[in-house]
Protein backbone atom coordinates (compact mmCIF):
# COMPACT_ATOMS: atom_id res chain seq x y z
CA UNK A 1 0.00 0.00 0.00
CA UNK A 2 1.48 3.29 -1.13
CA UNK A 3 1.67 6.49 1.11
CA UNK A 4 -1.46 8.36 -0.78
CA UNK A 5 -3.33 5.13 0.43
CA UNK A 6 -2.18 4.92 3.63
CA UNK A 7 -2.95 8.68 4.00
CA UNK A 8 -6.38 7.75 2.07
CA UNK A 9 -7.66 5.17 4.50
CA UNK A 10 -6.47 7.25 8.07
CA UNK A 11 -8.60 9.83 6.58
CA UNK A 12 -11.85 7.24 5.94
CA UNK A 13 -11.37 5.95 9.42
CA UNK A 14 -10.83 9.10 10.84
CA UNK A 15 -14.57 10.07 9.38
CA UNK A 16 -16.20 6.89 10.08
CA UNK A 17 -14.96 6.83 14.14
CA UNK A 18 -15.31 10.77 15.16
CA UNK A 19 -19.03 11.56 15.52
CA UNK A 20 -17.74 14.44 17.42
CA UNK A 21 -14.47 16.75 17.18
CA UNK A 22 -12.00 15.39 19.56
CA UNK A 23 -10.90 17.64 22.98
CA UNK A 24 -7.66 19.33 22.64
CA UNK A 25 -5.91 17.34 25.72
CA UNK A 26 -3.03 19.54 25.14
CA UNK A 27 -4.44 22.43 27.07
CA UNK A 28 -4.36 19.64 30.19
CA UNK A 29 -1.94 21.13 32.97
CA UNK A 30 0.99 19.99 34.88
CA UNK A 31 -0.03 18.11 37.93
CA UNK A 32 1.50 17.65 41.62
CA UNK A 33 0.39 14.78 43.64
CA UNK A 34 1.36 15.13 47.52
CA UNK A 35 0.03 12.02 49.44
CA UNK A 36 0.12 12.59 53.13
CA UNK A 37 1.28 9.18 54.93
CA UNK A 38 1.17 10.13 58.03
CA UNK A 39 0.19 7.03 60.51
CA UNK A 40 -2.38 5.68 61.78
CA UNK A 41 -4.23 7.17 58.58
CA UNK A 42 -1.62 6.01 56.36
CA UNK A 43 -2.24 1.79 57.25
CA UNK A 44 -5.79 1.84 56.22
CA UNK A 45 -5.45 3.46 52.45
CA UNK A 46 -1.73 2.38 51.37
CA UNK A 47 -2.74 -0.27 49.84
CA UNK A 48 -5.93 0.88 48.23
CA UNK A 49 -4.37 3.84 46.85
CA UNK A 50 -0.86 2.44 45.68
CA UNK A 51 -3.24 0.07 43.94
CA UNK A 52 -4.98 2.37 42.77
CA UNK A 53 -2.06 4.41 41.06
CA UNK A 54 -0.39 1.44 39.37
CA UNK A 55 -3.91 0.40 37.77
CA UNK A 56 -3.86 4.18 36.14
CA UNK A 57 -0.30 4.41 35.82
CA UNK A 58 -0.25 1.40 33.37
CA UNK A 59 -3.52 3.18 31.75
CA UNK A 60 -1.92 6.17 31.26
CA UNK A 61 1.38 5.48 29.83
CA UNK A 62 -0.26 3.11 27.19
CA UNK A 63 -2.64 5.23 25.78
CA UNK A 64 -1.96 6.75 22.33
CA UNK A 65 -2.97 9.94 20.73
CA UNK A 66 -2.26 13.40 22.42
CA UNK A 67 -0.02 13.54 25.79
CA UNK A 68 -3.03 14.00 28.22
CA UNK A 69 -1.01 14.76 31.51
CA UNK A 70 2.24 16.48 29.84
CA UNK A 71 3.95 16.93 33.51
CA UNK A 72 3.56 15.06 36.89
CA UNK A 73 5.70 15.20 40.19
CA UNK A 74 4.65 12.82 43.22
CA UNK A 75 5.59 14.07 46.86
CA UNK A 76 5.41 11.84 49.94
CA UNK A 77 4.31 13.89 53.40
CA UNK A 78 4.91 12.93 56.61
CA UNK A 79 7.21 14.52 59.31
CA UNK A 80 9.04 15.80 55.73
CA UNK A 81 8.05 16.27 52.57
CA UNK A 82 9.89 14.45 50.04
CA UNK A 83 9.97 14.47 46.59
CA UNK A 84 10.03 11.08 45.07
CA UNK A 85 9.37 12.05 41.57
CA UNK A 86 10.33 15.15 39.90
CA UNK A 87 8.24 16.81 37.00
CA UNK A 88 8.09 13.94 34.49
CA UNK A 89 6.02 13.20 31.52
CA UNK A 90 4.08 10.00 32.06
CA UNK A 91 4.78 8.13 28.41
CA UNK A 92 7.95 6.49 28.45
CA UNK A 93 8.40 6.42 32.21
CA UNK A 94 6.47 3.77 33.45
CA UNK A 95 9.74 1.86 35.56
CA UNK A 96 9.95 4.78 37.66
CA UNK A 97 6.20 5.62 38.35
CA UNK A 98 6.29 2.21 39.52
CA UNK A 99 9.52 3.06 41.41
CA UNK A 100 7.73 5.65 43.23
CA UNK A 101 4.65 3.62 44.06
CA UNK A 102 6.86 0.95 45.58
CA UNK A 103 8.65 3.76 47.57
CA UNK A 104 5.30 4.84 48.83
CA UNK A 105 4.59 1.25 49.91
CA UNK A 106 7.72 1.26 51.88
CA UNK A 107 6.50 3.83 53.92
CA UNK A 108 5.99 2.37 57.58
CA UNK A 109 2.37 2.52 58.62
CA UNK A 110 2.45 2.30 62.00
CA UNK A 111 3.71 4.36 64.92
CA UNK A 112 2.01 7.53 66.40
CA UNK A 113 2.56 10.91 65.20
CA UNK A 114 1.38 14.50 65.82
CA UNK A 115 -0.68 15.34 62.56
CA UNK A 116 1.12 18.72 61.26
CA UNK A 117 0.00 20.44 58.06
CA UNK A 118 3.72 22.47 57.89
CA UNK A 119 4.59 19.36 56.10
CA UNK A 120 1.93 19.87 53.45
CA UNK A 121 2.29 23.54 53.16
CA UNK A 122 6.02 22.88 52.15
CA UNK A 123 5.11 20.18 49.79
CA UNK A 124 2.82 22.79 48.35
CA UNK A 125 5.76 25.48 47.97
CA UNK A 126 8.63 23.30 46.85
CA UNK A 127 5.97 21.81 44.51
CA UNK A 128 5.20 25.67 43.57
CA UNK A 129 9.15 26.21 43.11
CA UNK A 130 10.02 23.35 41.31
CA UNK A 131 7.31 24.58 38.54
CA UNK A 132 8.59 27.66 38.58
CA UNK A 133 12.04 25.83 38.02
CA UNK A 134 10.75 23.53 35.04
CA UNK A 135 8.95 26.20 33.06
CA UNK A 136 12.21 28.79 33.51
CA UNK A 137 14.38 26.10 32.15
CA UNK A 138 11.99 24.44 29.34
CA UNK A 139 10.21 27.22 28.16
CA UNK A 140 6.93 26.65 26.62
CA UNK A 141 9.05 24.23 24.25
CA UNK A 142 10.06 21.72 26.79
CA UNK A 143 6.49 19.76 27.21
CA UNK A 144 4.91 23.14 29.53
CA UNK A 145 1.77 23.58 27.88
CA UNK A 146 0.30 25.61 30.63
CA UNK A 147 1.56 28.67 32.65
CA UNK A 148 0.09 27.30 36.12
CA UNK A 149 -0.05 23.81 37.69
CA UNK A 150 -2.61 21.77 39.62
CA UNK A 151 -1.62 20.49 43.05
CA UNK A 152 -3.71 17.94 44.88
CA UNK A 153 -3.15 16.92 48.60
CA UNK A 154 -4.64 13.18 49.23
CA UNK A 155 -5.05 12.79 52.99
CA UNK A 156 -7.00 10.73 55.81
CA UNK A 157 -6.95 13.69 58.06
CA UNK A 158 -10.05 15.69 58.48
CA UNK A 159 -10.42 17.69 55.32
CA UNK A 160 -11.98 21.08 56.63
CA UNK A 161 -9.06 21.21 59.09
CA UNK A 162 -6.70 20.20 56.52
CA UNK A 163 -8.04 23.29 54.20
CA UNK A 164 -7.88 25.95 57.10
CA UNK A 165 -4.28 25.03 58.03
CA UNK A 166 -3.10 25.57 54.21
CA UNK A 167 -5.29 28.50 54.23
CA UNK A 168 -3.27 29.74 56.93
CA UNK A 169 0.11 28.39 56.06
CA UNK A 170 -0.43 30.12 52.03
CA UNK A 171 -1.24 33.13 52.75
CA UNK A 172 2.65 34.66 52.52
CA UNK A 173 3.35 32.33 49.35
CA UNK A 174 3.33 33.18 45.88
CA UNK A 175 0.34 31.59 43.86
CA UNK A 176 0.43 32.95 40.52
CA UNK A 177 1.11 29.96 39.28
CA UNK A 178 -1.05 27.89 40.88
CA UNK A 179 -4.29 27.14 38.85
CA UNK A 180 -5.85 25.32 41.48
CA UNK A 181 -5.21 23.41 44.68
CA UNK A 182 -7.06 20.37 45.77
CA UNK A 183 -7.65 18.43 48.82
CA UNK A 184 -9.13 14.99 48.85
CA UNK A 185 -10.23 13.44 52.13
CA UNK A 186 -10.28 10.01 52.25
CA UNK A 187 -13.05 8.57 54.25
CA UNK A 188 -13.60 4.88 55.03
CA UNK A 189 -17.07 4.57 52.99
CA UNK A 190 -16.78 2.00 49.76
CA UNK A 191 -18.60 2.70 46.60
CA UNK A 192 -18.89 -1.09 45.48
CA UNK A 193 -22.66 -1.04 45.72
CA UNK A 194 -23.13 2.14 44.49
CA UNK A 195 -24.18 2.15 40.93
CA UNK A 196 -23.62 5.93 40.08
CA UNK A 197 -20.12 6.07 42.07
CA UNK A 198 -21.58 9.74 43.59
CA UNK A 199 -19.02 11.98 44.98
CA UNK A 200 -19.45 14.02 47.74
CA UNK A 201 -17.62 17.03 47.07
CA UNK A 202 -17.92 20.12 49.55
CA UNK A 203 -16.02 23.71 49.17
CA UNK A 204 -14.22 26.03 51.07
CA UNK A 205 -17.32 28.32 50.67
CA UNK A 206 -18.53 25.86 53.36
CA UNK A 207 -16.77 27.98 56.00
CA UNK A 208 -18.28 30.18 58.57
CA UNK A 209 -18.14 34.07 57.46
CA UNK A 210 -15.72 34.72 60.29
CA UNK A 211 -13.47 32.38 58.70
CA UNK A 212 -12.06 35.12 55.49
CA UNK A 213 -10.54 33.30 52.60
CA UNK A 214 -7.02 34.14 52.82
CA UNK A 215 -6.13 32.76 49.07
CA UNK A 216 -6.74 34.40 45.94
CA UNK A 217 -8.24 31.10 44.76
CA UNK A 218 -10.52 29.06 46.56
CA UNK A 219 -9.20 25.55 47.92
CA UNK A 220 -11.47 22.54 46.88
CA UNK A 221 -11.98 20.09 49.27
CA UNK A 222 -13.62 16.54 47.87
CA UNK A 223 -14.32 13.64 49.81
CA UNK A 224 -14.26 10.22 47.76
CA UNK A 225 -13.99 6.73 49.32
CA UNK A 226 -10.48 4.77 50.32
CA UNK A 227 -11.39 1.58 47.71
CA UNK A 228 -9.48 1.07 44.51
CA UNK A 229 -12.54 2.06 42.50
CA UNK A 230 -13.40 5.60 43.85
CA UNK A 231 -9.69 5.94 44.18
CA UNK A 232 -9.16 4.65 40.30
CA UNK A 233 -12.52 6.88 39.08
CA UNK A 234 -10.92 10.50 40.83
CA UNK A 235 -7.46 9.79 38.96
CA UNK A 236 -9.44 9.07 35.70
CA UNK A 237 -10.53 12.74 35.80
CA UNK A 238 -7.05 13.96 35.18
CA UNK A 239 -7.31 12.26 31.40
CA UNK A 240 -10.30 14.27 30.26
CA UNK A 241 -10.19 17.72 29.27
CA UNK A 242 -11.60 19.88 31.70
CA UNK A 243 -10.36 23.36 29.86
CA UNK A 244 -12.85 26.00 29.82
CA UNK A 245 -11.17 28.45 27.57
CA UNK A 246 -13.59 27.85 24.72
CA UNK A 247 -16.82 25.88 23.75
CA UNK A 248 -16.55 22.21 21.78
CA UNK A 249 -19.81 22.07 20.08
CA UNK A 250 -22.16 24.50 18.39
CA UNK A 251 -25.74 22.94 18.30
CA UNK A 252 -27.66 25.14 16.10
CA UNK A 253 -31.84 24.56 15.85
CA UNK A 254 -34.36 26.73 13.99
CA UNK A 255 -35.82 28.88 15.01
CA UNK A 256 -39.13 29.09 17.21
CA UNK A 257 -41.10 32.24 15.74
CA UNK A 258 -41.14 33.94 19.89
CA UNK A 259 -39.82 36.99 20.66
CA UNK A 260 -37.37 38.53 18.42
CA UNK A 261 -35.68 36.94 14.77
CA UNK A 262 -31.98 35.89 15.73
CA UNK A 263 -29.68 37.66 13.08
CA UNK A 264 -28.32 34.02 11.68
CA UNK A 265 -31.78 32.76 11.52
CA UNK A 266 -30.48 30.04 14.00
CA UNK A 267 -30.80 28.95 17.78
CA UNK A 268 -27.48 28.28 18.83
CA UNK A 269 -27.12 26.29 21.99
CA UNK A 270 -23.41 25.99 23.26
CA UNK A 271 -21.91 22.51 24.60
CA UNK A 272 -19.00 20.61 25.73
CA UNK A 273 -17.65 17.37 24.57
CA UNK A 274 -16.66 15.09 27.19
CA UNK A 275 -15.21 11.57 26.91
CA UNK A 276 -17.51 8.80 28.35
CA UNK A 277 -14.93 5.91 27.67
CA UNK A 278 -11.60 5.82 26.60
CA UNK A 279 -11.44 4.45 22.85
CA UNK A 280 -10.36 0.71 23.32
CA UNK A 281 -8.47 1.33 19.40
CA UNK A 282 -5.81 3.58 22.05
CA UNK A 283 -4.53 0.72 24.12
CA UNK A 284 -2.50 -2.03 22.60
CA UNK A 285 -4.38 -4.72 23.98
CA UNK A 286 -7.63 -3.27 24.07
CA UNK A 287 -10.97 -4.76 26.23
CA UNK A 288 -12.31 -6.07 23.32
CA UNK A 289 -10.70 -9.19 21.48
CA UNK A 290 -8.67 -9.30 17.81
CA UNK A 291 -11.49 -10.49 16.22
CA UNK A 292 -15.20 -8.62 17.42
CA UNK A 293 -17.92 -9.93 15.76
CA UNK A 294 -17.71 -7.33 13.29
CA UNK A 295 -14.01 -8.06 12.37
CA UNK A 296 -15.42 -11.76 11.78
CA UNK A 297 -18.19 -10.83 9.47
CA UNK A 298 -15.60 -8.55 7.24
CA UNK A 299 -12.48 -11.15 7.50
CA UNK A 300 -14.48 -14.05 7.17
CA UNK A 301 -11.64 -15.75 9.25
CA UNK A 302 -12.32 -20.01 9.72
CA UNK A 303 -11.50 -19.72 13.41
CA UNK A 304 -14.35 -19.99 15.98
CA UNK A 305 -15.75 -17.18 18.19
CA UNK A 306 -17.30 -18.15 21.28
CA UNK A 307 -19.19 -15.79 23.67
CA UNK A 308 -20.33 -17.34 27.06
CA UNK A 309 -23.92 -15.64 28.39
CA UNK A 310 -23.44 -14.53 31.86
CA UNK A 311 -26.32 -12.70 32.81
CA UNK A 312 -29.56 -11.57 31.56
CA UNK A 313 -30.25 -7.64 31.95
CA UNK A 314 -33.58 -5.52 31.56
CA UNK A 315 -33.66 -3.83 28.63
CA UNK A 316 -33.63 -0.54 30.41
CA UNK A 317 -31.07 -0.93 32.65
CA UNK A 318 -27.91 -0.68 29.99
CA UNK A 319 -26.82 3.20 29.46
CA UNK A 320 -26.28 3.84 25.87
CA UNK A 321 -22.81 5.57 26.88
CA UNK A 322 -21.16 2.61 27.64
CA UNK A 323 -21.72 0.93 24.38
CA UNK A 324 -18.99 1.77 21.86
CA UNK A 325 -17.74 0.09 18.32
CA UNK A 326 -19.58 -1.05 15.43
CA UNK A 327 -22.81 -3.67 16.01
CA UNK A 328 -22.59 -6.76 14.35
CA UNK A 329 -25.61 -8.56 13.36
CA UNK A 330 -25.89 -12.91 14.93
CA UNK A 331 -28.65 -14.99 13.23
CA UNK A 332 -28.91 -18.73 13.20
CA UNK A 333 -26.15 -20.43 10.86
CA UNK A 334 -26.40 -21.74 7.45
CA UNK A 335 -23.73 -24.26 7.73
CA UNK A 336 -23.93 -27.30 4.97
CA UNK A 337 -21.67 -29.15 7.06
CA UNK A 338 -24.44 -29.65 9.81
CA UNK A 339 -27.40 -32.28 9.71
CA UNK A 340 -30.46 -31.31 8.65
CA UNK A 341 -32.14 -31.92 11.40
CA UNK A 342 -29.68 -29.92 13.60
CA UNK A 343 -30.22 -26.76 11.57
CA UNK A 344 -33.74 -27.06 11.77
CA UNK A 345 -33.08 -27.47 15.93
CA UNK A 346 -30.78 -25.04 15.78
CA UNK A 347 -32.99 -22.46 13.85
CA UNK A 348 -35.68 -23.08 16.60
CA UNK A 349 -33.63 -22.77 19.22
CA UNK A 350 -32.54 -19.31 18.00
CA UNK A 351 -35.77 -18.21 17.11
CA UNK A 352 -37.43 -18.47 20.79
CA UNK A 353 -34.76 -17.26 22.72
CA UNK A 354 -35.45 -14.07 20.33
CA UNK A 355 -39.04 -14.43 21.14
CA UNK A 356 -38.44 -15.02 25.22
CA UNK A 357 -35.95 -11.71 24.84
CA UNK A 358 -38.62 -9.43 23.47
CA UNK A 359 -41.20 -11.00 25.14
CA UNK A 360 -39.51 -10.23 28.70
CA UNK A 361 -37.71 -7.05 27.52
CA UNK A 362 -34.65 -8.76 28.20
CA UNK A 363 -31.17 -8.54 27.31
CA UNK A 364 -27.62 -10.83 27.37
CA UNK A 365 -24.49 -10.19 28.80
CA UNK A 366 -21.34 -12.56 26.83
CA UNK A 367 -18.41 -12.77 27.59
CA UNK A 368 -15.66 -14.00 25.18
CA UNK A 369 -14.17 -17.21 25.94
CA UNK A 370 -10.49 -17.56 25.23
CA UNK A 371 -9.82 -20.28 22.14
CA UNK A 372 -6.72 -21.48 23.28
CA UNK A 373 -5.18 -21.28 26.23
CA UNK A 374 -1.73 -19.87 26.63
CA UNK A 375 1.12 -19.80 29.22
CA UNK A 376 0.32 -18.55 32.40
CA UNK A 377 2.68 -15.47 32.01
CA UNK A 378 -0.18 -14.52 29.05
CA UNK A 379 -3.20 -12.51 30.44
CA UNK A 380 -6.24 -12.66 28.73
CA UNK A 381 -8.23 -9.87 28.12
CA UNK A 382 -12.15 -10.38 28.58
CA UNK A 383 -14.68 -8.39 26.27
CA UNK A 384 -18.00 -7.97 27.04
CA UNK A 385 -20.73 -7.70 25.00
CA UNK A 386 -24.58 -6.45 24.89
CA UNK A 387 -27.06 -8.77 22.77
CA UNK A 388 -30.25 -7.63 22.18
CA UNK A 389 -33.09 -9.06 20.35
CA UNK A 390 -35.12 -7.62 16.90
CA UNK A 391 -38.47 -8.63 15.85
CA UNK A 392 -36.99 -10.03 12.65
CA UNK A 393 -35.48 -12.82 14.67
CA UNK A 394 -31.68 -11.55 14.71
CA UNK A 395 -29.50 -10.58 17.49
CA UNK A 396 -27.58 -7.51 17.53
CA UNK A 397 -24.20 -7.58 19.66
CA UNK A 398 -22.06 -5.14 20.97
CA UNK A 399 -19.52 -4.08 23.30
CA UNK A 400 -19.78 -2.87 26.43
CA UNK A 401 -17.17 -1.12 28.86
CA UNK A 402 -15.63 -2.11 31.66
CA UNK A 403 -14.34 -0.86 34.75
CA UNK A 404 -10.96 -0.10 33.15
CA UNK A 405 -12.47 1.93 29.95
CA UNK A 406 -14.42 3.98 32.33
CA UNK A 407 -13.96 7.86 32.85
CA UNK A 408 -16.05 9.24 35.56
CA UNK A 409 -19.13 10.91 34.71
CA UNK A 410 -21.19 12.44 37.69
CA UNK A 411 -23.78 15.19 35.68
CA UNK A 412 -26.59 16.17 37.51
CA UNK A 413 -30.14 14.84 36.95
CA UNK A 414 -32.44 16.80 34.73
CA UNK A 415 -34.75 19.45 37.25
CA UNK A 416 -38.16 18.47 37.06
CA UNK A 417 -39.44 22.59 37.55
CA UNK A 418 -38.27 24.44 34.31
CA UNK A 419 -38.05 28.35 33.72
CA UNK A 420 -41.38 28.85 31.69
CA UNK A 421 -40.12 31.17 28.54
CA UNK A 422 -37.13 28.85 27.89
CA UNK A 423 -39.56 25.94 27.77
CA UNK A 424 -42.32 27.59 25.42
CA UNK A 425 -39.40 28.38 22.90
CA UNK A 426 -37.88 24.82 22.94
CA UNK A 427 -41.48 23.36 22.43
CA UNK A 428 -42.05 25.43 19.62
CA UNK A 429 -38.52 25.41 18.04
CA UNK A 430 -39.27 21.03 18.35
CA UNK A 431 -42.89 21.45 16.99
CA UNK A 432 -41.57 23.00 13.56
CA UNK A 433 -39.17 19.92 12.80
CA UNK A 434 -40.45 17.32 10.81
CA UNK A 435 -41.07 13.92 12.68
CA UNK A 436 -40.14 10.24 11.25
CA UNK A 437 -41.71 7.41 12.90
CA UNK A 438 -37.98 5.68 12.25
CA UNK A 439 -34.61 6.57 10.69
CA UNK A 440 -33.79 5.71 7.04
CA UNK A 441 -29.55 6.12 6.58
CA UNK A 442 -30.82 6.27 2.33
CA UNK A 443 -32.10 8.99 2.42
CA UNK A 444 -28.98 10.73 4.49
CA UNK A 445 -25.97 11.46 2.31
CA UNK A 446 -22.90 12.68 4.01
CA UNK A 447 -20.41 13.76 0.90
CA UNK A 448 -18.06 11.04 1.87
CA UNK A 449 -17.34 9.91 -1.71
CA UNK A 450 -16.76 13.22 -3.21
CA UNK A 451 -14.26 13.78 -0.17
CA UNK A 452 -12.67 10.53 -1.39
CA UNK A 453 -12.82 11.27 -5.06
CA UNK A 454 -11.09 14.72 -4.07
CA UNK A 455 -8.22 13.26 -2.46
CA UNK A 456 -7.81 10.82 -5.33
CA UNK A 457 -7.90 13.32 -7.75
CA UNK A 458 -5.30 15.33 -5.29
CA UNK A 459 -2.88 12.05 -5.02
CA UNK A 460 -1.92 12.23 -8.51
CA UNK A 461 -2.03 16.18 -9.42
CA UNK A 462 0.46 15.35 -12.65
CA UNK A 463 -1.65 12.98 -13.84
CA UNK A 464 -3.71 14.57 -17.39
CA UNK A 465 -7.61 13.33 -16.81
CA UNK A 466 -8.35 12.83 -21.20
CA UNK A 467 -11.86 13.37 -22.31
CA UNK A 468 -14.58 10.56 -21.30
CA UNK A 469 -14.21 9.19 -24.80
CA UNK A 470 -10.26 8.72 -24.40
CA UNK A 471 -11.21 6.91 -20.81
CA UNK A 472 -13.73 4.98 -22.33
CA UNK A 473 -11.27 3.83 -25.61
CA UNK A 474 -8.27 3.51 -23.27
CA UNK A 475 -10.58 0.83 -21.03
CA UNK A 476 -11.69 -1.24 -24.09
CA UNK A 477 -10.05 -4.12 -24.43
CA UNK A 478 -8.32 -5.25 -27.71
CA UNK A 479 -10.53 -7.90 -30.19
CA UNK A 480 -7.34 -10.32 -29.71
CA UNK A 481 -7.35 -9.65 -25.95
CA UNK A 482 -10.95 -10.56 -25.95
CA UNK A 483 -10.18 -13.59 -27.85
CA UNK A 484 -7.42 -14.38 -25.47
CA UNK A 485 -9.83 -13.91 -22.39
CA UNK A 486 -12.62 -15.89 -23.92
CA UNK A 487 -10.34 -18.85 -24.36
CA UNK A 488 -8.49 -18.76 -20.93
CA UNK A 489 -12.53 -18.49 -19.49
CA UNK A 490 -13.59 -21.70 -21.62
CA UNK A 491 -10.31 -23.39 -20.33
CA UNK A 492 -10.81 -22.48 -17.09
CA UNK A 493 -14.09 -23.83 -17.14
CA UNK A 494 -13.32 -27.14 -18.36
CA UNK A 495 -11.03 -28.43 -15.27
CA UNK A 496 -12.29 -31.05 -13.28
CA UNK A 497 -15.70 -31.10 -12.03
CA UNK A 498 -16.37 -30.67 -8.36
CA UNK A 499 -15.50 -33.57 -5.67
CA UNK A 500 -19.18 -34.43 -5.55
CA UNK A 501 -18.61 -36.77 -9.21
CA UNK A 502 -18.10 -40.09 -9.47
CA UNK A 503 -15.79 -40.27 -11.92
CA UNK A 504 -15.23 -43.56 -14.41
CA UNK A 505 -12.49 -45.87 -14.21
CA UNK A 506 -11.71 -45.58 -17.43
CA UNK A 507 -11.12 -41.84 -17.35
CA UNK A 508 -8.20 -40.77 -18.73
CA UNK A 509 -5.80 -39.53 -15.69
CA UNK A 510 -4.16 -36.83 -17.61
CA UNK A 511 -8.15 -34.89 -18.34
CA UNK A 512 -9.46 -35.20 -14.81
CA UNK A 513 -8.12 -35.66 -11.36
CA UNK A 514 -10.20 -38.52 -9.62
CA UNK A 515 -10.99 -36.71 -6.06
CA UNK A 516 -12.74 -38.97 -3.14
CA UNK A 517 -15.71 -37.58 -2.68
CA UNK A 518 -16.10 -36.56 1.39
CA UNK A 519 -18.64 -38.80 3.68
CA UNK A 520 -20.92 -35.61 4.45
CA UNK A 521 -21.20 -34.39 0.82
CA UNK A 522 -24.43 -34.69 -1.08
CA UNK A 523 -25.05 -37.33 -3.63
CA UNK A 524 -27.09 -35.44 -6.07
CA UNK A 525 -24.82 -34.46 -9.04
CA UNK A 526 -24.73 -30.81 -10.08
CA UNK A 527 -25.00 -32.23 -14.21
CA UNK A 528 -27.50 -33.45 -16.04
CA UNK A 529 -27.84 -36.71 -17.90
CA UNK A 530 -27.01 -35.96 -21.21
CA UNK A 531 -23.71 -34.56 -19.41
CA UNK A 532 -23.00 -38.62 -18.02
CA UNK A 533 -23.50 -39.73 -21.06
CA UNK A 534 -20.99 -37.30 -22.49
CA UNK A 535 -18.96 -38.38 -19.97
CA UNK A 536 -19.46 -42.10 -20.27
CA UNK A 537 -18.67 -41.82 -24.01
CA UNK A 538 -14.85 -40.66 -23.55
Amino acid sequence: MNSTAMRLETRTEAYAARPFPVTTHGRQPPRILIVDVLPPFWAGTCKSLCEALENFFSLACSLGGPCRIPLFSLYAAQTQHECLLPFVQLKGNFPRLLSCVAELRAVPREGSFHPKTECLKRAVQDGLQQFKQHSRLLGTGGGVSSCSVEITVVTSQPGRQVVKDLEAGLKDTDLVSLRRLQVVHLSKGDVLDSVDMDWVSHSSDDASPEDPLILGADIDLQTIGSDVISLETFFKAWLQDHGTDREHLHLLLPPSGLGAPLKTGMMCVKCDVQERLLNPDLLPTTGAPVNTPSKMAASQTTSLWRLRVIKALKADGVCQSVLYGLPAIIRPTCCWKLDWDDLEANQQHFQALCHCLLKKDLVLLAKNEPQTVGPSWNVTVHAYYIMAASSSFTLMAKPVASRELLLPCDFPALPEDLPEGGLREMESILHSLEVDQTYNPLQMQSDLYKQLRSLLARAAPGRQQGSAQGVLREQRPHPRQLQNRQVHTKARATVAPLPMIQVPPRLPPKVFKPITPAKDTCDLSLFSDDDDEFLHGL
